[in-house]
């Protein structure tokens, strides 16, 4: 099996599904709900043990009562939970989602987990035998002593950039491959390929949602279509799309262009499957 180490976030994600979003002080009836484990590295991490791969998360999920679903569920998936807040009694970050049946589209409102410093544990044992890590940025102190591992052990690292956040420049000079929601949005900068590659990045690519890919040459961009499907709920897409892209990374490693082209058609056909149902679990149960 191939070794994936990802880092980030873990929040307690409760999903409504409605036929339509509600009015400022109306109640509605939800068609169909959910609670799930969730956060970019998370999803990702649950996405590449779907895969086959071996799935290990750092995170941050503690002793609360809450908690004891977000180990349920990631026991339940196979994702090897390392929990650096095992102690804290605090509840864990919880998300609520609220997802339009008409479109597909969701609303969240949640909190980061910034409240909670973690100390960083020994990595060695943690990155042995692992072929590649993913940080999305969350945690920084984290992100930054998982990714100088990686770098000193010669690991390809990935980031989830789906949001600018602070810690990013320290990170890039560390990172492999990036790929970036069309959101992303780093200050004062109107090149975000340039940003990246200046940074040191080789392998860039831009998600767009249905929209193609656009893939990074070193030269510019070429667009790589998606796979079209019947959209039900697009939350989680992109973080599957990022778990299946490490898990393709660390397959295919070390990159070419047509390589990573490749890697990037296997993770975007993944994501699209698990636009065509609700939730970010359901998808697993009906993909090939």
């Amino acid at each position: 099996m191939t070794r994936v180490l990802l880092a980030g976030l873990c929040t307690l994600d409760i999903l409504q599904l409605v036929e339509e979003y509600p009015a400022e002080n109306a109640k509605v009836t939800a068609r169909a709900q959910t609670v799930a484990a969730g956060g970019p590295a998370t999803n990702a991490a649950a996405t590449v043990a779907h895969l086959g791969g071996e799935s290990v998360l750092l995170t941050a999920a503690g002793r609360h009562p809450l908690a004891a679903g977000l180990h349920a569920d990631l026991d339940r998936l196979g994702v090897h939970l390392v929990d650096l807040a095992a102690d804290d009694a605090g509840a864990p970050p919880v998300s609520s989602i609220v997802v339009s049946a008409g479109t597909g589209n969701r609303t969240v409102v949640s909190t980061n987990g910034a409240a909670r410093v973690l100390a960083v544990p020994d990595l060695g044992p943690l990155l042995s035998g692992v072929e590649a890590v993913q940080v999305d940025g969350h945690y920084p102190e984290l992100a930054t002593a998982v990714l100088t591992e990686a770098r000193r052990r010669g690991i390809p690292a990935l980031l989830d950039a789906g949001s600018w956040k602070p810690v990013i420049p320290s990170l890039l000079p560390l990172l492999d491959v990036v790929v970036c929601s069309a959101d992303f949005r780093p200050p004062g900068v109107t090149g975000v390929a340039a940003f990246l590659a200046g940074h040191g990045v080789r392998w860039i690519a831009v998600s767009r949602g249905a929209e193609p890919l656009l893939r990074w040459t070193g030269d510019g961009f070429v667009e790589q279509p998606v796979p079209r499907t019947e959209v039900v709920d697009t939350l989680g897409a992109g973080d599957v799309l990022h778990g299946a892209l490490t898990l393709a990374v660390a397959r295919h490693w070390p990159l070419t262009d047509a390589t990573f082209a490749e890697a990037l058609d296997e993770a975007a056909a993944v994501a699209t499957r698990s636009c065509a149902s609700f939730g970010t679990r359901a998808w697993m149960s009906t993909s090939p």
